[in-house]
């Protein structure tokens, strides 16, 4: 078992019209759906989409890895084609439309559809629409599975925890952010899952991943951005903690741009009204 023969697979969902799978909940699809594609909130998930998360993707180091962006069937057409302009220079980017479903079990079928038929383990991650990864993410991933091999010959799941990063809130005048260290977050999180297991990165809460897998926590890297705004999730509901974000100065523009493809320039641009 070599890590440079496993098969790395990460998943966006991006508006993905479902059943479950938000803390904000809503009574019926229709609902939900308005909420989702209401074009203020579209316009911010595109906006933090193009600054943080497809600049890392885009710039990864090991480019052997697919991502799966899944979408809604009743996606407005408006919005597939201008993102399958931002995906057109992403070689490893595939869109997925689904019909709505229950969550894990749509999320299952979107991740397997693509994997293929290898005796190897899998490597599988998640990335919301408005974080990043280090552009050494999938890199780093393969290095830690190749030291874990034991383990993974051991156990169904595996998951690798790259704790420390940063919490960071794009706007017109740049990027604010704050440096964090947090067990179990999703950007940077990583499962494998061995030849024939169905089980998903999706299939697991990911605060909860301790109880049922061993866990292998990779500090001191800053790995990870994860974004703050007004359509967080988490955030509708109050569960996020409030952290105390600053601008941040040359030296950290210098470092995202390096570790991340996060460039302030940029980020300014695309927020500018």
């Amino acid at each position: 078992m070599d890590s440079r023969d496993m098969q790395v697979i990460g998943l966006c969902r991006f508006s993905y019209l479902g059943e479950g799978g938000f803390q904000v909940e809503h009574e019926t699809l229709d609902e939900r759906a308005a909420f989702l594609y209401d074009p203020v909130r579209m316009d911010e998930r595109f906006r933090t989409l193009e600054a943080f998360t497809l600049p890392s993707i885009r710039a990864q180091t090991d480019p052997n890895f697919t991502f799966v962006v899944l979408i809604g069937e009743t996606f407005p057409e408006v919005y597939r084609k201008r993102l399958e302009d931002l995906l057109a220079d992403i070689p490893q980017a595939v869109i997925q439309a689904r019909a709505p479903g229950r969550h894990r079990e749509v999320m299952r079928a979107t991740i397997n559809s693509v994997r293929t038929d290898s005796k190897d383990p899998c490597l599988q991650f998640r990335l919301d629409d408005d974080d990043a990864v280090s552009v050494r993410f999938v890199e780093r991933l393969r290095d830690v599975a190749q030291d874990c091999r034991p383990l993974i010959r051991h156990h169904a799941n595996v998951a690798f925890d790259f704790n420390q990063g940063w919490i960071a809130r794009p706007g017109a005048t740049g990027i604010d952010a704050l440096k964090v260290t947090e067990a179990l977050w999703t950007p940077a999180l990583a499962m494998s899952v061995k030849h024939k297991d169905d089980a998903t990165i999706m299939n697991f809460g990911h605060s909860r991943m301790g109880h049922v897998m061993p866990v292998v926590t990779m500090p001191q890297e800053n790995m990870f951005i994860r974004g703050h705004n007004d359509f967080n999730d988490s955030r509708q509901v109050g569960h996020v903690r409030q952290f105390k974000l600053s601008a941040i100065n040359l030296k950290t523009e210098r470092l995202f741009r390096q570790e991340f493809n996060v460039d302030v320039d940029r980020v300014q641009t695309l927020f500018a009204d």
